[in-house]
This record gives C-alpha cells, structure tokens and sequence, in this order.
C-alpha cells in the first residue's frame, strides 16, 4: 500500500468560514493548555501526563466551555497526537546530539485541525464536516478524483484561503517496465545533471519574487500592529510566498513524473540537506533549489509506478573520473572536469552523475 495526499480548495461561506476560524482558535488554545499541563504536570512531580490522561481532560473541557463543545470529538484527541509528537521529536533531537528546541505555544503559526478517522464525507462538488456541532457542506474545488480509502482530512488555512487535505492508502499502479537507468546529481548552476548528458535548469522561484517579497515585507514592517492596513499587508506576504510555493511544487511534481515515466532504475545520491544548509554562503540557493522536495517526490512517484530508486554515497563522485577512477580534488568553483589521465573532459556534474549511476548499477547487480 501506498499513501498520498489530495488537496482541494474550499470555498466556505461567510459563517463557514467564521466557525472554522473559530475552531482553529479553540484547537490552537487546547494545544497550548496540554503543553502548558506537561511543563507544569513535570515540574511539580517530576513526569509528564501521557497522551491517554490528555485526551481523558477533554470531556470535561468540554462540560464547561461550549465552544469546545462545538468541535469534534476526535479532533480535540488529534490535538494530543501533536503534542505527543512534537515531545517525541524533541527527544530524538537530543538523543541525536542535534540542535533540540524544546516544544513551544502556538500563535498565528497553527493553521489545521485534522479530522484523524470520522467527521468528514467528500460529495460531487462539496466536501462535508462536523462544524459548529453539525455536519456541514463547503463548496470545494474537487479537480481530480479521490484515490484509494480516505485515512484522515485536515483543514488548513494558508494565505487566508481553506483547503482540504485528503490522506488516502492505495494500491500502486505500476508503469510499463523500462529497462533504461538515468543517474542524477543535483546542482546549483542547474537544478539536475543526468549521466545522459541533459540538464534541468534550475528556475530560482525565490530569487525571481524576492525583490516582490521584500518590498511587501518592507510594507507590512511599517504597518501599526493591530491595525487594518498591518492584516491586509500580511495577506500580501502570504500571498508571495504563496505563488512561490505553488510555481515550485508544480514544478518539481512535473520533473520527477517525466523521469520516472522514462525510466526503470533511477539513481540519486544520498545529500544531507540540513547540513549543507550549514554554508551560510550557499544556503539561500540549496533551499530555492528544493532538493528535499523533489527527493521526496520523486521517491514517492518511483514506488507508487513499481521503479527502482537507489542512492548511493555521494563522496567523491564530483572529484572521480568516471572513465578511469582518477581522482583528482576540484573546488566548488571548477565547474569543468578534465581527467589527466584519459583524458575525459565533460561538465563537471555530468561527470558526477555518471559516477551515481555507475556505483547504482554495482549496488544493482550485486542485489540482484
């Protein structure tokens, strides 16, 4: 089984769309009182309430403030998984000798409820909740059809606009075999090199809309805070990063599909984002590049269409000759491979790609 994620846009009416900004508000205090009982449930006794004594607060909650009343059931009890989690992931932080930061309140950063098994139906043109403590119809933009079981649907408000976010399980429907393998390594200069000598240009959504986004932010920056001007300004914002985000997931969902469309084993090598992210001087263009997204993509696609996506270890693969093996060091700024050796001479991340594909292939046949 496979999982996916389906968004629609909703278009709620003017009381819809007051109640689910309600609920968010009222699952955003309930949040922050569970943080607030571990912190304070762990300093006076030493331990921390566990998810189950969290969710067991909650009919009580409920008796005494109606408008928690007024949400479903199990979306306060999806409140407590997200508190839990955020605990979890902060010991793993830990644990992992990584930057931790313990859990913090939520603000104007909390922007879903998730409806984890019931509450919700999806008709011809409407997508149906429990609202307001009745079941509710919201006109939806259902521009493709659902796939596989609906596991769980949470609302998100992004840019002051409502989506639908469908998580469904379904059954891969593998693409006709291929018997073509591409190996690719990711660039800055361009977005990917393929071993077959082609280049993805890198588009740098960011840096297309940064001056945009800066003069919105230098706007909003001057607003009074509270003020009308100061939320209007803020939608402006939203609404850059927005299209950015947009222009970019469209974009890497188009370029992982032509690739796994065309071929059977596909080769990447294994990049820690995160630390590259460390280079100060490089960070700006790895994150416009959006490699974890299109790795996650594209790992997503392979295995819903039956393909073979191996990674390999990415060192030396830019300094090796993939002719000879001669290894020679090159800095970032060389962006040209000549091998002294043989004589090789191609773009330096050709060369890497070559180098993924062929180390692919030796992990392939020896698994094989």
């Amino acid at each position: 089984m496979s999982t996916i994620c389906i968004k629609y846009r909703l278009y709620p009416g003017g009381k819809q769309e007051r109640q689910l900004s309600e609920t968010l508000e009222v699952c955003r205090r309930i949040y922050n009182a569970m943080l607030n009982d571990r912190n304070y449930q762990y300093d006076v006794t030493g331990k921390s309430p566990s998810r189950v004594d969290q969710i067991n607060m909650l009919p009580g909650w409920r008796k005494q403030f109606p408008e928690i009343a007024a949400v479903h059931s199990q979306v306060l009890q999806n409140i407590s998984f997200r508190v839990e989690g955020a605990f979890r992931a902060f010991f793993r932080r830990v644990k992992a000798g990584e930057k931790p930061g313990f859990p913090r309140f939520k603000g104007d950063g909390y922007d879903s409820f998730t409806y984890p098994q019931s509450g919700f139906s999806v008709g011809e043109s409407t997508v149906s909740i429990s609202l307001g403590g009745k079941q509710q119809k919201i006109k939806a933009k259902l521009h493709r059809p659902m796939v596989g079981r609906i596991k769980t649907l949470t609302i998100r408000r992004m840019a002051g606009k409502w989506f639908a976010c469908f998580t469904c399980e379904y059954e891969p429907d593998p693409l006709p075999k291929s018997d073509l393998a591409i190996g690719i390594d990711a660039g800055l200069n361009s977005f990917l090199a393929l071993s077959n000598g082609d280049f993805v240009a890198n588009p740098r959504f960011f840096r297309r809309d940064e001056k945009a986004l800066a003069k919105a932010q230098s706007k909003l920056s001057k607003q009074p805070k509270g003020s009308l001007k100061r939320r209007k300004a803020k939608k402006v914002v939203a609404r850059v990063h927005e299209r950015i985000r947009n222009r970019r997931h469209d974009f890497v969902h188009q370029t992982a599909r032509r690739i796994v469309n065309q071929y059977g084993v596909i080769a990447v090598e294994k990049l820690n984002v995160k630390n590259m992210l460390g280079n100060h001087c490089l960070a700006k263009s790895i994150s416009d590049a959006s490699w974890s997204m299109f790795r996650s993509v594209l790992t997503q696609k392979a295995e819903s269409a039956a393909r073979e996506l191996i990674t390999v270890n990415p060192a030396y693969t830019s300094q090796d000759c993939h002719g000879c093996g001669y290894r020679a060091k090159k800095k970032l700024s060389e962006r040209w491979h000549s091998c002294p050796v043989c004589g090789a001479s191609l773009d330096r991340d050709t060369n890497a790609a070559l180098n993924i594909l062929q180390n692919a292939m030796g992990q392939h046949s020896v698994a094989g």
